[in-house]
């Protein structure tokens, strides 16, 4: 069973930004993801990196701005984010998968406890 924790969120003026870190233990998978989730909004896809490879897919609100990335020796997936803004506040999550990417929530079972991303204006 693999056990995700997210760590890195923080409070950051707008233009800011942050690295988040997701350490994975316990298991194996094909896939790790970061979803947020801002209140009163559904949770939502930002970005996916395949473990065992270098593919790599953005949410449109991510491209540019965001990069995923991952350091499989450490077992440790990253989300660095950068022109950060107001509209990017929400808990940031990871979560991961076999076989396919997926951006729809319904299709993970394994995720991180989140972590609380703020930006002020």
């Amino acid at each position: 069973q693999v056990q995700l924790v997210e760590s890195g969120g923080g409070l950051v003026q707008t233009g800011g930004s942050l690295r988040l870190s997701c350490v994975a233990s316990g298991g194996t998978f094909d896939f790790m993801s970061w979803f947020r989730q801002a209140p009163g909004r559904e949770r939502e896809f930002v970005a996916a990196i395949t473990w065992n490879g270098r593919f790599t897919h953005y949410a449109d609100s991510a491209k540019g701005r965001f990069t995923i990335s991952k350091d499989n020796t450490k077992n440790t997936g990253f989300l660095q984010m950068t022109n950060l803004n107001p509209e990017d506040t929400a808990v940031y999550y990871c979560a991961v998968r076999d076989k396919t990417i997926e951006i729809m929530t319904q299709f993970y079972k394994t995720w991180g406890q989140g972590t609380q991303v703020t930006v002020s204006s």
